[in-house]
This record gives C-alpha cells, sequence and structure tokens, in this order.
C-alpha cells in the first residue's frame, strides 16, 4: 500500500516537472535480479539538466544519495536527441541493496518515477542431483510402478485359476460319492427281482388264484 502511494506522489511530482518545462520518460517499476547478479537501472527525461544524482529511498522514507564512483556501483549519463538518460550499475547486488532507485535532477527538486528493486536469494537445493541420475531416478520409479500394477493383477489371475481349479476337484468328489456305496451285483438282483414280481402279477393264472382263496377260506 505505501508503494503504491508513493508512485502515486511521483506521478504527481512528474506533473509539476512537467509544468517547469521538465518532461519525465516512464522509468521501469519493477526490476527483479538474484543475490550477487548485476543489476542496471535507467531514468530519463527531457528538457532538464544534463547531470543527475542517483539516490536509494529506504522503508523509513529517508533518502540515501550513492556514491558517484566505485568498485561496485557505476554512474553514468547520456544526451541523445534531447533525450537525456541517467544510468545506474551494480555490479554485484546484495539483499540489503533492495529499495526505491531514484533520478534526482541537479539542481533542482525533481525526482524521476523511480525503479523498484528486489533482491532474492534462490532456494538451495538439499541434493544436488545431475540430469542423468534425474533419468536414471524416473526410470526406475516407472519400472516400479509397472510391477506394482502387474504383479497384484497376475497374482489376482493366479488365485482365481486355483479357486475353479478346486472347485471342479470338489464337484468330481461329490460325484464320485454318490456312486460309492453302491454294489452292481446288488443293484441288478434287485432289479431283476423287481421285474419278476411286475411280470408275475400281469400274467398270473386265474385258476392259481382261485385255489389260493379256497385254501384261505377252509382254514379254521
Amino acid at each position: 500500500m505505501g508503494l503504491f502511494l508513493f508512485f502515486v506522489l511521483c506521478s504527481l511530482m512528474g506533473s509539476v516537472a512537467s509544468d517547469k518545462g521538465i518532461v519525465l520518460e516512464p522509468d521501469r517499476p519493477f526490476l527483479r535480479v538474484k543475490l550477487f547478479d548485476r543489476a542496471e537501472l535507467e531514468c530519463c527525461y527531457k528538457n532538464g539538466p544534463t547531470q543527475v544524482i542517483w539516490v536509494n529511498r529506504l522503508p523509513s522514507g529517508q533518502i540515501k544519495p550513492l556514491q558517484n564512483q566505485s568498485e561496485e556501483v557505476f554512474q553514468n549519463y547520456s544526451n541523445s536527441n534531447g533525450k537525456q538518460c541517467g544510468f545506474l550499475t551494480l555490479k554485484t547486488v546484495k539483499l540489503w541493496d533492495t529499495g526505491i532507485y531514484q533520478c534526482q535532477l541537479n539542481n533542482t527538486s525533481v525526482y524521476t518515477h523511480g525503479t523498484y528493486l528486489q533482491v532474492f536469494k534462490p532456494i538451495e537445493k538439499t541434493i544436488n542431483l545431475s540430469e542423468s541420475t534425474k533419468n536414471k531416478i524416473l526410470t526406475a520409479e516407472g519400472v516400479l510402478l509397472l510391477l506394482c500394477v502387474v504383479i497384484p493383477s497376475a497374482s489376482l489371475l493366479f488365485k482365481s485359476k486355483k479357486q475353479s481349479k478346486l472347485e471342479m476337484k470338489k464337484m468330481k468328489q461329490e460325484e464320485e460319492n454318490i456312486y460309492q456305496g453302491l454294489n452292481l451285483e446288488d443293484c441288478c438282483t434287485t432289479y431283476d427281482q423287481i421285474e419278476r414280481s411286475q411280470t408275475q402279477s400281469q400274467y398270473q393264472d386265474v385258476c392259481t388264484a382261485m385255489e389260493e382263496r379256497e385254501e384261505i377260506l377252509e382254514k379254521p
């Protein structure tokens, strides 16, 4: 929220500067640089003085002028076709270099809109692996995944076949138990007796039957 208000104030300052004849060009609003990398900032304007002073606006609101020249900070200036530009180069940025960088036009109270520089520290790898090692690990994971799918399927198929064989064997044993206590000779004798009794009852002599009835009646 504070950063937004700051840019609004800078825009108002730019409009005031334009009233004085100075036209501010839009600055790059945001720049994100990795720790210990190089950062290059730029501010441009028209109809202004030929010198600028780079300042760092701290979060507390204080303005810190940067050194004109050092081993880590380089400032440069160019003028072409009526467009003046100031350049600031940070050779190796540190975490404390994060902040808003503006150009103050020399001998004036005019500041450019500014650029917010963010310095970040990349996440370090816990285990530093080469690409070939990563590919081998991915291949091994694929093989393990395939085995996890194939082995349970093969096991279920084997169990189902074994279960079907056991059921067929059980049915066969039950059929054998049905005929286990039967004797073929006894079955034949019983069958012959049944056939004879049926034959005799169908063709029994009428006279013989009358004699048998008379014998039964003569008994006291």
